[in-house]
């Protein structure tokens, strides 16, 4: 077995990092690919994180030519000049059940981190603020969100021999269409709007919803950016997310709280697409754009990926408002069943509490790993 760091040019080896996954995970039917020229574009020197940042890309390789795994290394200068820290990121571990295989992916993974003066190595987390985050513990038997990691039970273990130990723990929550809401969460809800005068106007078009980017943007940097680990986004990452989610938007999913015209808290929602990247493989040519399309606006499965409230609202019932939209977004459309709500992580103490009184199933579970270089 060999471990090679891909260069930009090796045509051949970068195919054989994206095609990985999609070999290893054959026969699992839960998995959900990644769009295979999202994919492609990591190894493009004009990557929008390469502004910023610089990765490895490692593939372990048996002598006959078969993928065994693969690794991807990055450092964020952003994210260490905003934390201060000499931190670097693993991501896109793949891997067969044999600890000898992620043992030399990683030591390679960890030699390159050392030479860009890391002292600190944590993940699963990618590159952008858009890339899920976490390793898969609890609930391998249901299918991945749009976006959100999954892997193959046996991981875990693999990390953990080789040192790491758990840093965070991320829940995502499901509610159905049918379960009996609480009645005295929704007369609080509209007390709260009420008494403090908090509004949730409901967005119809993408062209509203681009109107209120900009209060989005300022929303997720005040109440998520630094508790996420994530420094603030910037305008050219705004426009990125944004041209990511408009084409699957649902505008009636984004929900922005204001108070006096104030946005001070927000949801980002849309239609679960799973169903249509696992038909179409990842590609989007001849038809998948085609089969993306029809998903986002068929499917019965939403997914909140981001909640938020500003600090000096959080104690006058905002995450009441929050939930509540939550609640009508798949109560009062006959198209939507149920809701996950993704990477609620455990620090977020206020939303967790709120969550505790609501019928809301924890039902898959994620952590972050982190080790000394």
């Amino acid at each position: 077995m060999k471990i090679i760091n891909i260069s930009p040019n090796d045509r051949k080896n970068r195919h054989a990092f994206i095609q990985f996954p999609f070999d290893l995970y054959h026969n699992t039917p839960q998995w959900v690919p990644p769009l295979r020229m999202e994919m492609h574009k990591l190894f493009r020197p004009g990557y929008a994180f390469y502004q910023y940042g610089k990765a490895a890309f490692l593939l372990a390789v048996e002598d006959d030519g078969r993928v065994l795994g693969r690794l991807a290394v990055a450092e964020n200068h952003r994210y260490n000049d905003f934390h201060d820290t000499k931190t670097a990121f693993f991501y896109y571990f793949e891997t067969v059940n044999d600890s000898s295989v992620a043992k030399a992916l990683f030591e390679r993974g960890f030699e390159w981190a050392r030479q860009q003066g890391m002292n600190r190595i944590l993940g699963p987390k990618g590159l952008t603020v858009l890339d899920g985050f976490g390793m898969l513990v609890k609930g391998f038997e249901y299918q991945p969100a749009f976006g959100q990691p999954y892997n193959l039970d046996y991981y875990p273990a693999l990390i953990a021999a080789l040192g790491f130990t758990k840093v965070k723990i991320i829940f995502t929550g499901r509610l159905d269409c049918d379960v009996d809401w609480p009645e005295k969460f929704t007369r609080a809800a509209r007390l709260v709007a009420k008494k403090v005068g908090f509004t949730a106007p409901e967005l119809h078009t993408k062209q509203e919803l681009r109107a209120v980017i900009d209060d989005f943007q300022m929303l997720y940097n005040e109440s998520l950016a630094g508790s996420a680990g994530n420094p603030p986004l910037t305008d050219e990452d705004m426009s990125n997310m944004a041209s990511q989610l408009l084409w699957i938007a649902d505008p009636r999913l984004v929900k922005i709280i204001y108070k006096n015209d104030q946005p001070v808290g927000w949801i980002l929602g849309y239609p679960d697409i799973g169903k249509a990247l696992q038909k179409c493989q990842g590609r989007l040519f001849p038809l998948g754009w085609l089969q993306i399309m029809r998903e986002s606006k068929r499917s019965n499965w939403i997914d909140f990926n981001g909640i938020g409230i500003l600090e000096k609202y959080q104690r006058l019932g905002g995450t009441a408002i929050l939930f509540e939209e939550i609640y009508k977004s798949v109560m009062e459309d006959d198209r939507y069943t149920y809701s996950e709500m993704l990477q609620l992580r455990e620090e977020n103490i206020n939303i967790l509490l709120e969550t505790s009184n609501l019928p809301i199933e924890f039902h898959k579970v994620h952590r972050q790993f982190e080790r000394s270089l």
